[in-house]
């Protein structure tokens, strides 16, 4: 079933959007427009030839934030929606509250990291390296500040991201990806992205202007 999964999901161009959560203030229905006419401006110089798929991430349905925002986007597109969740043992809240409304195709995290595991020896360990480095470093900033550290989720969710976003795009031989506001906050999961960058698990040029 799993490997039946991932070909199927291979057969798609996962399309990723991050953003904040329900705590965003701006109304979903203007950012998600916006949010689509960078994407339908992108695609028409990057033209993609496979079915389209956009990929959450496990998000609660809410009424603002990334949740609320990416079913809009989906409809926009008539897009059908794959779904990756934390195994139990990571957070077992996460997948009995993802929401489910369009998913059509849904994989473990688990899952992906054997994918990426396959595709580079050793490159798990060097991201998880990477993110925990930065969370050091972010809570070295934030200690200076006089803030609390970020919440021990924050490993979790930002490998997550990553993870997604490499396995996908290596499986599907490409992949889009959008952020839902040119300002991301540096202790946000968001702000994590910069390590797939950096590593090379994400090529720039599949990153929406």
């Amino acid at each position: 079933m799993t490997q039946n999964l991932l070909l199927l999901l291979g057969q798609y161009h996962p399309v990723v959007i991050e953003g904040m959560g329900g705590y965003d203030p701006r109304d979903p229905a203007l950012v998600a427009a916006e949010v689509s006419e960078r994407l339908m401006s992108y695609w028409g110089q990057n033209q993609v030839q496979k079915p389209k798929l956009l990929i959450t991430q496990g998000d609660p349905l809410e009424e603002r934030g990334i949740s609320a925002i990416t079913p809009l986007v989906a409809a926009r597109f008539g897009l059908s929606r794959g779904l990756v969740c934390l195994d139990e043992e990571i957070a077992e809240y996460h997948s009995p509250n993802a929401d489910r409304d369009n998913v059509i195709l849904e994989v473990k995290y688990s899952q992906l990291v054997d994918v990426l595991n396959d595709s580079r020896s050793g490159i798990m360990e060097r991201l998880e390296r990477a993110i925990e480095d930065r969370i050091d470093r972010k809570n070295q900033k934030r200690k200076a500040l006089g803030e609390n550290p970020l919440k021990d989720y924050f490993r979790d969710f930002a490998l997550l991201q990553e993870v997604t976003k490499a396995a996908c795009s290596h499986l599907c031989r490409g992949i889009t990806v959008a952020h839902t506001s040119s300002e991301i906050s540096e202790f946000s999961v968001t702000g994590f992205y910069t390590v797939g960058l950096e590593l090379g698990l994400v090529d720039p040029d599949d990153m929406v202007p």
